[in-house]
């Protein structure tokens, strides 16, 4: 013991701090890695935002026994690394089923709309629209939606029930609708189906002037004299042994397929509609846009007189088959007959809209014109009085064209039908059925029986009346037929005019195209032919007037 307070008292000295070694050879300075961040030599900042309580790190000061609990543990960032995704971790779980709910959901909505569909499928739906209406109206759902046919109202009314089905309110609904709406439904589509069949088929009259009874009279004693006529030639012709039909047609084929160019003249200001030749060949009408009527000498195609009377465009113009006069059709809704010396004689006024087409009937004495207010009418040339008003069209009548002997007449309308009409009983005798878009073009064989329409659908039908059937259907062209026209004289050939720029020649034999008319820049808006078939005038939009024959 004594030795041990004997003995001097040894204290440890204070650790010195170990020296730095260099990590590098000196003066070579490092770089840290490309994509890495060198730890930085000051205190990292705090992880979480000012006002944000962490969790309490005492577990980790009483794992640690040189630490006082009483003082605040300094917060370690690895610490609070391990805090702040542990905090995160809930937030992303919420965020996930957050996700799996709504897509939960979509699949919910999506099955149940492919229920609704299976359940729409089976359910019987009335096809008549006016049950459809009342059953809508009964569901208090308006009857019709804008722009809305009765296909998709029918479809709206299926899928409503089908809600109603899966809801299990469909049987109470279809027990009322047929206690009271049902019944009353059909009960009305039975009226209207009984009024629309009667409308269709029923014919009606519509009272006509005095003069009309008289007007029947003198066209069917004309027509007969003519018919009786033409039934003779014919007959003499193919008796006659001298005569040679075949040849002759040959002879008139071979000159129609060299035809070419004579003449090209500027014919107006604006495009030009129509074009007509005189009964001899001396004289071309044209009209146009610009509202006036031009009288061409066909020799030296300089102009001759200029005709002012209408308001608006002119559409069409036609000679009289006796040579003394001309008429004018517009879209002022009016119709002119002129003099040949360019004097105004009669103006014809009645239709509601705009002239189409006009033409004369065989004997002079008569004028028919088309209209757009979907009825054609018959003039007195002499008296200027309105003797037939004629309906028979659901939408606007465009051409119009008369038979040689002057009993029949042929309207053709926007509605894709042509029909002939007897002007010596007023009634509709034949609708021609077979074009499926509007028919604008329509001219008689002078053999009396062949009638040749051209329409929008891009061909030209000739139909045989004594068969009441089309007897060749011609793909003519790559647009629309706006006129067509027969050889006045024999009719041998058939020429169509048409919308894209160009004229075609077909025989009327056979119904082989002869030769296609090439030279106008724009649409070809009419065509005509002499009376010996000699020549062809056809008018453009492209404001040219343009002669075609044999120069041979």
């Amino acid at each position: 013991m004594d030795d041990l307070q004997q003995r001097p008292m040894y204290t440890t000295p204070p650790l010195a701090p170990l020296p730095t070694i260099p990590t590098h050879p000196p003066g070579i300075v490092t770089t840290p890695a490309p994509g890495s961040t060198p730890f930085p030599a000051t205190s990292l900042p705090p992880l979480h935002p000012p006002g944000v309580t962490v969790a309490d790190d005492s577990f980790m000061a009483e794992a640690d026994g040189a630490q006082d609990t009483t003082a605040p543990a300094p917060k370690s960032p690895v610490r609070n690394v391990l805090v702040r995704r542990a905090n995160e971790e809930p937030a992303a779980e919420y965020e996930a089923s957050e996700e799996s709910r709504k897509a939960k959901e979509r699949q919910e909505q999506a099955i149940q709309q492919i229920m609704l569909n299976r359940r729409a499928k089976a359910l019987a739906v009335p096809t008549n629209d006016a049950i459809v209406r009342s059953r809508l109206r009964s569901l208090d759902q308006p009857i019709t939606l804008f722009g809305e046919r009765e296909m998709e109202r029918r479809e709206r009314l299926r899928a409503l029930m089908a809600q109603l089905d899966a809801n299990g309110e469909l049987d109470r609904f279809l027990a009322s609708t047929h206690a009271f709406g049902a019944a009353l439904a059909e009960d009305i589509a039975a009226k209207e189906e009984e009024r629309m069949e009667e409308v269709q088929t029923a014919p009606f009259f519509t009272e006509g002037p005095p003069a009309l009874l008289q007007t029947r009279i003198d066209i069917m004693k004309y027509s007969l004299s003519r018919a009786a006529s033409r039934i003779m030639r014919m007959k003499q012709k193919r008796e006659n042994p001298d005569e040679d039909e075949d040849a002759e047609l040959d002879y008139v084929l071979e000159r129609m397929s060299n035809i070419s160019m004579n003449c090209s003249q500027i014919g107006d200001d604006r495009p030009l509609s129509s074009c007509a030749f005189s009964p001899d060949g001396d004289i071309l009408a044209t009209s146009g846009w610009s509202g006036v009527t031009k009288l061409w000498a066909v020799d030296t195609m300089e102009r001759t007189i200029t005709l002012r009377g209408h308001t608006e465009r002119v559409t069409s113009v036609v000679f009289s088959p006796t040579n003394k006069n001309l008429a004018t059709a517009s879209a002022d809704r009016t119709a002119i007959l002129w003099g040949l010396d360019g004097s105004c004689l009669k103006k014809f006024e009645g239709h509601l809209d705009r002239l189409a087409r006009l033409a004369f009937h065989p004997s002079g004495a008569y004028l028919g014109t088309a209209s757009f207010d979907k009825t054609w009418r018959l003039w007195d040339v002499n008296t200027g009085i309105e003797l037939l008003l004629q309906e028979g069209h659901s939408r606007s009548v465009y051409g119009i064209a008369f038979q040689c002997d002057g009993s029949l007449v042929a309207t053709g309308g926007l509605d894709a039908l042509a029909r002939v009409w007897d002007l010596r009983t007023g009634r509709s005798i034949l609708a021609l059925e077979g074009h499926v878009k509007p028919v604008l073009g329509l001219d008689f064989s002078p053999n009396g029986y062949h009638l040749a329409t051209g329409g929008e659908d891009h061909t030209c039908r000739v139909w045989d009346l004594r068969k009441r059937r089309t007897l060749y259907m011609i793909p003519a062209h790559n647009s629309l037929v706006s006129q067509v026209k027969y050889e006045p004289f024999e009719g041998y050939v058939l020429a169509t005019a048409s919308f894209d720029n160009t004229c075609k020649i077909w025989s009327a034999r056979d119904f082989k195209p002869m030769k296609t008319l090439v030279g106008h820049e724009g649409k070809v808006m009419g065509i005509d032919m002499t009376g010996d078939g000699q020549l062809v005038a056809s008018v453009s939009y492209d404001r040219t007037i343009k002669i075609w024959g044999d120069k041979s």
